[in-house]
């Protein structure tokens, strides 16, 4: 039965999701059971893209992402793959309509990976939109459940968190971008002499993404809106560390949020949210 199958795909793209993010396993757990295979659907699909152009270096990079796309395209319009974690994500796409368009905008993003190294202001601003905004969309889909008025209300501020998550991510990761894959993605700014004022202008666009994208998380379904308020806490609590870390010490190594901490936002989290001050 191919229900069986359907089954060992999910926990594929959940064992990924566990694998590579403590934090994102988290949040999704406390989503409602209904929603958690999809969004782990989700994860593997973006995953797996952003592993090949991050990691496969004794490959060819380009031919790998190149099948990755055309076995993507071939999933959705089949129903099904021999490769689990597309076939789980074909079957969110097509259970919740997911646009082709926003897929195709999120593999792009992946091949901007593949030879930039430096980007200019409307090179990032697509970046983001591939890497982040349309991956934060793709997630509403599944939580507004194909009803389209919310969806429509929600999207500018989803995308505003997905563009925060992807920011922060760039700060904790600037090191490892720059000495290990060669890339600097915030335009316009000098590693070499990243100064404080460069810093602190970042920082005032991200917590502006923030604010949007905690004032969507309000208006989510009940059954989505602790779990996503979960990963804004998670990642708002990293860019606080981050603030508070001089643009020397982010250049000398990569910031994180312990496990125990991280056990610790959550239990809070749970409590504000037990009390409906979210």
């Amino acid at each position: 039965m191919k229900s069986i199958f359907d089954n060992v795909s999910y926990k594929c793209s959940k064992l990924t999701t566990k694998s590579y993010s403590t934090s994102f396993s988290l949040g999704i757990r406390f989503l409602n059971k209904e929603l958690r295979n999809a969004i782990y659907g989700i994860y593997g699909f973006v995953r797996f893209a952003d592993e090949i152009v991050d990691t496969f270096h004794e490959y060819d990079k380009k031919e790998l992402l190149d099948r990755f796309k055309k076995d993507t395209h071939l999933a959705i319009k089949e129903k099904i793959s021999l490769n689990p974690i597309l076939n789980s994500f074909q079957a969110v796409v097509n259970e919740f309509k997911i646009e082709m368009e926003l897929i195709d905008t999120f593999l792009r993003s992946m091949e901007m990976d593949l030879d930039k190294s430096a980007y200019s202001r409307e090179g990032y601003d697509e970046y983001i939109l591939g890497s982040a905004e349309v991956v934060g969309l793709m997630c509403l889909r599944v939580f507004c459940n194909k009803n389209e008025t919310l969806y429509f209300e929600l999207k500018p501020d989803a995308m505003r968190l997905g563009a925060a998550y992807q920011k922060v991510n760039f700060l904790r990761d600037i090191k490892a971008d720059f000495d290990g894959l060669g890339r600097s993605y915030f335009p316009d700014v000098s590693l070499q002499h990243f100064s404080i004022a460069e810093k602190q202008k970042i920082e005032e666009e991200i917590r502006e993404d923030f604010h949007r994208g905690y004032l969507g998380i309000k208006g989510l379904p009940k059954n989505a809106r602790f779990g996503v308020y979960m990963t804004y806490i998670y990642y708002n609590s990293l860019f606080k560390k981050i603030r508070n870390t001089s643009p020397s010490k982010i250049l000398d190594a990569r910031i994180r949020i312990p496990n125990n901490k991280k056990y610790a936002l959550f239990f809070t989290s749970y409590l504000r949210h037990q009390l409906n001050i979210i």
